[in-house]
């Protein structure tokens, strides 16, 4: 006998003679080998069962028999894959950026949103009816969402209702989009909110001062614009744009630093450099009385009924009532430095000062020392403004060493929030219908900004003034403000909306709202 054909005979004999579970083992051993000699190749995550044939991937399994061959492939058989296209754009943007094209307001990224729904209703029917309802499903996918980090994910995919009246096109109609998308194009959409980055008007004021502490400009109810020239102060009609001297104070060598309006709109008062303040009646023309008591120049003046306030630079504050004689007068003594910012608070119980010594006063009506005081700021405080939405809620602003807005509630002494602008803040001035509030700012930007409150975020920024924005004043009507510089210029600008803010107080305990 050969021995190449005996040496394969033995061989024959003792592959019969092995056990059945010993061949079993062995051949399960080869096809693991097998795959995850493949798992390697192709990232597929095999699970082992107790299958004695088979290796089971993903939970659908697939026999291996004896004489299988190396190839695998897996029984895809009952996988319903739905792939969300929301996780492709989500996933890739940052937070930050997310929160931007969320709260854009301008038209292109209005209709960039209402596309995107759009494209969701037709491709994954989503059923969007309103803009409002996209960000809702965006909420609801980032909660599902927080888990996985990939493009696709897999899930079940839900049976639709076949004959859906809310989604199932009209025979009749020749639009291929359907009910859903069309009530989405429907879908009442706000108007954005847009402010014309350039002045509507801009009147020439020369030898307006370009002086951080005076207080040249103010607008009355009657709609009269008063502005204190050098020496003089001359009356600007808003309606027939008419312009009308009203005094001259260069007879007595005197010169104006300040001008305010009474609440009517009949009475100006003028502070002057050697410490007096006239009251002026604008219709007739004429001085009506000239009040003494200060040292220094009157760089601020605040009305409040027939009572006017006056801040010097010799550091009091008096306040008088224009009706009797000058001795029935209150003397305020709480800043070391010149006062150069005062206003009176809505309820006419609180009058809020700033002076050059970085301080923020409050007073009320009886007491002779201010019932409080804050020192946060790092500069002279000027700008000075009450909210007519909040009671008790005060701002103020910080000159070039601070720079900054900051926040009070005087009803508890508490600073609430502050803000960096960047640059000196000359002026404050809240709108009248809305939670919004204007700035006006000197070294070194010469901007005037737009803020919407509490948020804090810039509705708008404005420029134009070559110097500091000194001097603002709002109109009767609250939609429009003028502001002075040192470039001797008045610009005239539409910041606010006519829309009355709707959110009101409905707490019993103010008892403002139940007073017809």
């Amino acid at each position: 006998m050969d021995q190449e054909y005996e040496r394969r005979l033995l061989r024959q004999i003792n592959h019969q003679n092995v056990p059945t579970e010993a061949r079993l083992s062995k051949l399960r051993d080869g096809a693991a080998d097998r795959v995850e000699q493949m798992v390697q190749c192709h990232h597929v995550v095999p699970v082992r069962s107790s299958v004695s044939r088979g290796v089971c991937v993903s939970a659908t399994c697939s026999p291996v028999s004896v004489n299988s061959g190396d190839r695998f492939i897996p029984t895809r058989a009952g996988s319903n894959w739905s792939i969300n296209f929301h996780y492709a754009n989500e996933n890739c943007r940052s937070p930050s950026q997310t929160h931007k094209a969320k709260d854009a307001s301008s038209d292109s990224s209005k209709d960039t949103v209402a596309y995107a729904a759009l494209l969701r209703n037709e491709l994954l029917g989503a059923g969007i009816e309103m803009v409002s309802d996209l960000h809702t499903d965006d909420r609801r996918h980032t909660v599902l969402s927080q888990d996985s980090h990939g493009l696709f994910r897999y899930t079940v995919h839900t049976k639709r209702v076949p004959f859906d009246s809310d989604n199932e096109v009209s025979p009749y109609s020749l639009s291929p989009l359907s009910n859903k998308s069309h009530k989405l194009l429907r879908s009442p959409r706000k108007p954005a909110r847009k402010i014309s980055k350039i002045p509507f008007k801009v009147l020439d004021a020369p030898e307006l001062q370009d002086d951080f502490y005076l207080n040249l400009v103010d607008w009355s109810a009657g709609n009269l614009l008063s502005v204190g020239l050098g020496a003089c102060v001359y009356l600007w009609s808003a309606c027939t744009s008419q312009v009308t001297r009203l005094c001259d104070l260069s007879v007595d060598g005197d010169s104006v630093t300040s001008v305010c309006w009474n609440e009517r709109g009949s009475l100006v008062a003028v502070g002057t450099h050697k410490g007096y303040v006239q009251i002026w009646d604008a219709a007739g023309g004429r001085k009506l009385t000239s009040l003494e008591g200060h040292s220094a120049r009157v760089g601020a003046l605040a009305w409040n009924g027939e009572q006017l306030s006056s801040g010097s630079r010799d550091r009091v504050i008096l306040q008088r009532d224009v009706r009797t004689p000058p001795s029935t007068e209150r003397r305020l003594q709480g800043h070391r430095q010149e006062v150069c910012g005062l206003k009176w608070s809505p309820d006419h119980q609180h009058l809020a000062s700033g002076g050059n010594d970085n301080k923020l006063l409050v007073w009320n009506s009886s007491s002779l020392l201010p019932v409080q005081q804050y020192s946060d700021h790092l500069a002279a405080v000027k700008a000075i403004a009450w909210s007519p939405h909040q009671h008790g809620l005060l701002v103020s602003g910080g000159g070039t060493a601070d720079r900054c807005l900051r926040f009070w509630n005087t009803l508890t002494g508490q600073a609430l929030q502050s803000t960096d602008t960047g640059s000196q803040v000359c002026n404050l001035a809240w709108s009248k219908h809305a939670n919004e509030l204007v700035s006006t700012h000197g070294y070194s930007q010469n901007q005037i900004l737009v803020w919407k409150y509490p948020s804090l975020t810039q509705v708008a920024k404005l420029t134009g003034h070559s110097y500091r924005v000194l001097y603002l004043a709002v109109s009767p009507d609250g939609e429009a403000i003028v502001t002075g510089a040192g470039d001797e210029t008045l610009r005239f600008w539409n910041v606010f909306s006519k829309t009355r803010c709707t959110k009101e107080s409905k707490s019993v305990l103010n008892l403002f709202t139940r007073i017809r």
